[in-house]
């Protein structure tokens, strides 16, 4: 499973989602869908916009969790 850990970042970086919303020009309504893992995609040119404005990685913001059933 992908799990989208916007909410750690802005956390982090003491950043509200508003704040994120205007340095990016991103809806706050897709940023929430994004804060909260209900995204089915993300495009290059959001994460590109994440990245720019909370100074990070994609990898900071995307991880990677074994679902339970692959490990059995």
């Amino acid at each position: 499973m992908i799990n989208i850990r916007l909410d750690y970042v802005l956390l982090d970086k003491r950043m509200k989602l508003k704040d994120l919303a205007e340095a990016t020009g991103l809806a706050v309504n897709n940023l929430s869908i994004l804060k909260t893992n209900k995204a089915r995609a993300i495009r290059f040119s959001t994460l590109n916009s994440l990245c720019r404005a909370l100074n990070c990685t994609p990898g900071d913001l995307i991880e990677y969790v074994p679902d339970e059933d692959e490990n059995s």
